[in-house]
């Protein structure tokens, strides 16, 4: 049912008329990979390469996305990969708000049909438009939305740099290569999810789920508790995965 769905909302996506950008384009790029994929791409807009063709990151961001997934351990077949915008934006210009409020019903659609665990989106718009939509507070310093996890209203939310980045700056290479190790950490739960206390404190209604949303099931990498283990250090039930410690836990341990 859900293949069926995306198929339907794909062939409006080609058929689509509602704002001018279809007036120059060769063709409108609709989503496409896993319907069932955890985790979910969302570009800004299509390049020439793929107005031509009608798929997703083909030429050479193509080739950079692919170089990407292959460091970070993550296959294309995993993922759903869609734009903000279906068409292709003359001379790489950014969107208008218009033909980002005309579009976005289909990115909306798709994001409820898939119904990923991670929104990534890559660059900018994407990334503000999603923040917002699920209510969060868009910083004004455009570094402060960047590699980190947003957890807003049950939605998990990863932005990166878009891969076309390096086409511009090839000096962003190596940091890029490291910033897309993160969604292979994204792709798969901690490891020692299943026993750790907060999975516990949680069951019993004692912890909030953000605690193991945004690290059991989210950015295990950066939690505490996981660097502790990994290292052999000891470290107390009641540490959450920040670091810090809870009194109120500590209560419920004791006793």
């Amino acid at each position: 049912m859900k293949r069926t769905e995306l198929d339907k909302l794909h062939e409006a996506v080609r058929n689509c008329t509602k704002c001018p950008l279809s007036e120059k384009r060769q063709n409108a790029v609709p989503g496409q990979g896993n319907p069932d994929a955890r985790i979910s791409l969302v570009a800004q807009a299509p390049g020439e390469v793929e107005d031509e063709q009608g798929e997703m990151f083909l030429g050479r961001s193509g080739r950079i996305l692919n170089s990407l997934l292959d460091g970070a351990g993550v296959s294309r077949d995993e993922l759903y990969m869609t734009n903000l915008v279906k068409c292709f934006l003359p001379n790489y210009r950014r969107p208008k708000r218009e033909e980002i409020d005309t579009c976005t019903g289909y990115l909306d659609r798709e994001i409820e049909l898939v119904d990923p665990d991670f929104l990534v989106p890559l660059g900018y718009y994407p990334a503000r438009y999603l923040l917002k939509k699920f209510g969060a507070d868009v910083p004004e310093d455009k570094s402060e939305i960047f590699n980190r996890l947003w957890y807003e209203d049950d939605q998990k939310i990863y932005p990166l740099g878009h891969p076309a980045a390096i086409v511009y700056d090839e000096s962003l290479k190596e940091e890029m290569h490291e910033d897309y190790e993160k969604l292979g950490v994204l792709s798969r739960d901690c490891k020692w999810s299943s026993v750790c206390p907060m999975k516990k404190f949680y069951e019993q209604g004692k912890l909030d789920k953000k605690w193991r949303e945004k690290y059991c099931h989210g950015d295990w990498e950066s939690c505490r508790r996981y660097e502790m283990e990994e290292n052999g250090e000891p470290h107390p039930d009641w540490m959450l995965p920040d670091g810090t410690r809870s009194d109120r836990l500590k209560k419920l341990v004791e006793g």
